[in-house]
């Protein structure tokens, strides 16, 4: 790889966003160096473990049925991010998801038909045909054929922006140090959930207990720089895409397999055998994204998700096997929990149920009364052994703390300016976005129309 000669753009990362910047940029005539700081079996960051995009649709698409449009999606965010995010930003992401799957297409992704089930997404969310990794794998095809230079295990460990506008990057490659020159950079490296000193930063001691489920590459090195050299931040350290996962999963890259997606069928319980949340509360692809946040706010952020042989096959099964017992005495002593407590615990859940029709596919009328935390929908006595158990940990996906961009990915700096030859899109600048919170498949919604728009203006920027 010739390092030292000089590109038009040039892409810092690996992922969806920073394929699709890579990508556009080079059809829109621009020479751009993309580096991957992950080895060529690793590489596409956190995009390997995704499976699909939210998609706005006025009617049904062969891959998405009935309709989702503008307005239902926008309030979707706005109630899982609470008011925190830029609306001029999140609606340009959700109209460009109107019309981006013909551009994915064009260049080598495929999808599969809608699917039904628990997942509650076949309206909302297109699937990939062969997951994340496909796509990635498109992605880096297509961008290889149009000319586009990829270096592999190169990490960006300096930046050099210089009066608002970038001027170069050190890359570590292969034991040597290079200096890369652009006339553009677009920063798509991700966050810095892989990062557990900074995380320790943010979270204390809990974090020492999270798990990363996706790469062990997005470290922030990138974005602390960033910040270093003036960028205006957006969202803050504590807040991310967290999803309670089981809590024998590895500590990197277990990926979505180890998410559990049995809450809303029973009861959630900490170390101490009590509930602490309504588990009823909405559709899972909508409210799964809580759970993290939950679990790390409890002592020794451990929590477990229990149900009984009513609930089995009615939800995707995790990649590790429950916990059974006969019993809830015996599953108690299996979970080291007190189990007195754990007793108490499930007869007060059950004697609050109310008689409902339970459908796991609507906001059903099965609830509970005079309980405290209440359970708004599919609320079933737990009485019918054996009875399992998942045990949870905080699965931190990405990290929202990031960098302000514009309408145009342009990177904003803490005075209120903007670096014209600095461009961000994906995780390290999803914070616009998502201040908070989360809804299933935005994630790459986001990269997908931000790493398009990236691509675009760093090669305006070039041709200007």
């Amino acid at each position: 790889m010739d390092f030292a000669k000089k590109r038009d753009v040039l892409v810092i990362g690996g992922g969806n966003a920073a394929l699709c910047a890579a990508i556009t940029a080079r059809e829109a005539g621009a020479s751009v160096l993309l580096l991957e700081s992950a080895p060529i079996d690793m590489r596409g960051g956190n995009s390997r473990h995704t499976r699909n995009l939210r998609c706005m649709h006025d009617a049904p698409t062969d891959v998405l049925t009935e309709s989702y449009p503008e307005e239902e999606y926008w309030q979707d965010l706005l109630k899982v991010t609470g008011g925190q995010t830029d609306e001029r930003l999140a609606r340009r992401v959700i109209r460009d998801t109107d019309t981006c799957r013909r551009w994915m297409i064009d260049r080598g992704v495929r999808f599969q038909h809608a699917l039904g089930g628990t997942l509650h997404v076949s309206r909302t969310n297109a699937f990939f045909l062969g997951g994340g990794k496909a796509l990635v794998n498109a992605y880096y095809r297509t961008a290889a054929a149009l000319g586009v230079d990829i270096a592999y295990d190169a990490e960006v460990v300096e930046l050099r922006i210089e009066g608002g506008r970038f001027v170069s990057a050190v890359v570590q490659h292969r034991g040597a140090r290079h200096e890369v020159r652009a006339r553009a950079v677009v920063a798509a490296a991700g966050g810095f959930e892989s990062n557990f000193e900074w995380l320790r930063e943010a979270w204390g001691e809990a974090a020492d207990n999270f798990i990363c489920r996706g790469t062990p590459y997005n470290r922030g090195v990138v974005l602390k720089q960033l910040l270093a050299a003036g960028a205006q931040s957006v969202s803050d350290a504590t807040q991310g895409h967290c999803v309670a996962i089981d809590a024998r999963s590895p500590r990197y890259d277990g990926g979505i397999v180890t998410r559990v997606d049995c809450v809303s069928l029973g009861i959630v319980v900490n170390r101490e055998a009590r509930r602490f949340y309504d588990e009823g509360e909405d559709f899972w692809p909508k409210r799964y994204a809580i759970w993290g946040r939950l679990v790390a706010a409890q002592p020794a952020q451990i929590g477990y998700s229990i149900i009984d042989a009513k609930s089995m096959g009615k939800f995707m099964p995790p990649v590790f096997a429950p916990v059974k017992a006969r019993t809830l005495r015996e599953l108690a002593t299996a979970l080291s929990l007190d189990a007195d407590t754990l007793e108490r615990t499930v007869a007060e859940f059950n004697s609050a149920v109310r008689p409902g029709t339970f459908d796991h596919t609507i906001l059903d009328d099965c609830d509970t009364a005079g309980l405290s935390p209440p359970k708004t929908h599919w609320a079933r006595a737990l009485d019918t052994p054996p009875f399992y158990a998942y045990p949870l940990r905080p699965g931190l996906t990405f990290t929202y703390l990031g960098v302000k961009v514009d309408e145009r990915a342009r990177m904003r700096l803490a005075d209120g300016s903007d670096c014209d030859n600095v461009f961000a899109a994906g995780e390290i600048m999803a914070g616009n976005v998502l201040g908070q919170g989360y809804i299933a498949g935005i994630g790459m919604s986001i990269g997908t129309t931000f790493g398009r728009i990236a691509g675009e203006e760093a090669a305006r920027h070039v041709r200007a």
